[in-house]
């Protein structure tokens, strides 16, 4: 999750951020003082749409938009920087909030928690991990249950 960019620490927790082409990262980012913003299934469809849009610059492999923040594993297509990508994530989904509901607060927190994936990590361990997390908040009983997520790839 996001950090205040005015507390100790922040400026050299983003220092170290690297945005390489080809590249796979999990990425993680709530919502504005966590408040369940995608509780109810247009504004989470939102945020899907966006993720959709995204594609010339970012392949989505798995994600899953929780109450109140999304997890999302991606890969970086082109010279795109990681920080563009969530970037254009979060400013389309929240202009397009704001203009189709009657929320006028802000959408995101700042910032987001990245996880550079190794070349030789289980990606489709990791899709799963990802898209159990509304089974592991007892938001339902079966992942398949939940309207806000999808992946590239689902194994029986």
């Amino acid at each position: 999750m996001g950090r205040n960019p005015r507390s100790p620490g922040y400026a050299a927790l983003r220092r170290g951020r690297v945005s390489l082409p080809d590249h796979f990262y999990l990425v993680t980012t709530a919502t504005h003082d966590r408040k369940p913003l995608f509780r109810t299934l247009g504004t989470g469809r939102i945020v899907v749409r966006e993720l959709q849009r995204l594609s010339p610059v970012a392949t989505t492999y798995c994600y899953v938009v929780m109450p109140d923040h999304l997890h999302w594993l991606l890969q970086l297509n082109g010279d795109t920087t990681l920080k563009d990508a969530v970037r254009g994530l979060k400013g389309r989904s929240a202009r397009t909030i704001t203009r189709t509901t009657s929320h006028t607060a802000p959408i995101w927190q700042p910032g987001f928690h990245d996880h550079g994936v190794r070349r030789d990590a289980d990606l489709r361990a990791m899709a799963r991990y990802v898209i159990a997390n509304p089974l592991r908040a007892g938001l339902v009983e079966r992942v398949g249950d939940y309207p806000l997520w999808d992946a590239v790839w689902v194994e029986g």
